[in-house]
């Protein structure tokens, strides 16, 4: 929404919204619950300070130059209100430790021994696909969500820091892209940590990294076909079921190893958009959908172990629950209701003590 629609929704001027934001005006009583109730949030929500707010800055998201300013806005306020509610279920519950490692890369052969060593330190071999990426991001400490952020726009964007968190786009359309697209926010972990997000090198590293990481040179060297001149695309479906990638990466991969010629990939991405396959490849050859499961399983932990319900958990966060299905869709069940609040802002006590606990350490 915008400071107008905001302001005409509650009876009050956008300039009034916009001095709200800023801090340079706190609103009325009646005006705050007002903007609560329209918003979804609580009273006490605008009150409690953000842990950890996503900026600009801090985050790697392509076409950062071309994408309107509202989006931009809205999906870094998403990564915010994700990274409270990581924030939460941390003191909560014992997340996976977080085993990203920090490695710098100043040119192509770096970022392959940089994505040879990830896949080492996390047991996958040299001459292997993965099989699930997800799992692989997420048992490494970093935790994913996804949400639409307007097709074409946004990709995916991601955030170093004591925990990677990722977002990612769910208008994507292709599951082989998607894996792609959560392997280049994971480069982003491995290789920008600490670094501007606006290096205009960012984004082309971590193409590389997620070429290496999904296709490693190895296996991939010896399993992609021999071609004199052209490229079949037909000829690369089993490598595609196999590898679990988009034709248009294999084609990428194989230019970057120099096992096709410049003229052969030209001729090879023709043949792609003369397809359609640009926009999406075909369904029966995509792999399976991988949805981020930790906060989903973590959700769960809290349920079973101690009876806080997800209405508990958004109360604990000063949301309403309709934010926190926003914000995490994967991990709530869309044909199940919330269930009924134990009452106004109840929150189990075995949060808090687990928080103190942690805290303690």
């Amino acid at each position: 929404m915008s400071q107008a629609e905001v302001g005409e929704a509650i009876g009050v001027s956008h300039a009034f919204i916009s001095q709200a934001e800023s801090g340079a005006k706190q609103p009325s009583e009646i005006n705050l619950h007002a903007l609560a109730a329209l918003l979804g949030f609580q009273e006490t929500f605008f009150l409690a300070p953000l842990t950890a707010e996503f900026r600009e800055d801090d985050c790697n998201f392509r076409r950062r130059r071309t994408t309107p300013a509202g989006v931009r806005t809205r999906i870094l306020s998403h990564g915010t209100l994700f990274g409270e509610l990581v924030d939460f279920l941390d003191a909560a519950v014992a997340l996976p430790k977080y085993s990203i490692p920090t490695l710098r890369a100043s040119n192509a052969n770096d970022i392959e021994l940089a994505a040879e060593k990830c896949r080492m330190q996390w047991g996958l071999g040299l001459d292997l696909p993965v099989k699930n990426m997800m799992r692989v991001l997420e048992r490494s400490g970093a935790i994913a969500t996804r949400f639409p952020a307007s097709a074409g726009k946004i990709d995916a964007f991601s955030r170093s820091g004591a925990r990677g968190l990722v977002v990612l786009n769910t208008d994507k359309g292709s599951t082989s892209r998607a894996r792609f697209d959560m392997t280049h926010e994971c480069g982003h972990l491995v290789l920008h940590a600490g670094l501007s997000a606006s290096r205009d090198e960012n984004e082309e590293e971590a193409d590389r990294f997620a070429s290496a990481f999904l296709l490693p040179r190895a296996g991939f060297v010896r399993e992609f076909p021999r071609t004199i001149g052209r490229v079949r695309l037909e000829t690369l479906f089993p490598m595609k079921l196999r590898w679990k990638t988009s034709i248009a990466a294999l084609v990428r991969r194989a230019f970057d190893l120099k096992l096709i010629d410049g003229l052969a990939y030209q001729q090879a991405f023709r043949q792609i958009y003369a397809k359609g396959w640009h926009k999406g490849e075909p369904p029966s050859t995509e792999p399976p959908d991988e949805p981020p499961e930790v906060v989903r399983l973590s959700l769960e932990f809290l349920q079973k172990k101690s009876q806080t319900s997800t209405l508990d958990v958004a109360a604990a966060l000063g949301w309403q629950y309709k934010v926190l299905a926003d914000i995490a869709p994967d991990a709530l069940p869309s044909d199940v209701p919330p269930p009924e609040p134990k009452g106004r802002d109840v929150v189990s006590l075995d949060f808090f003590r687990a928080k103190k606990a942690k805290q303690a350490e």
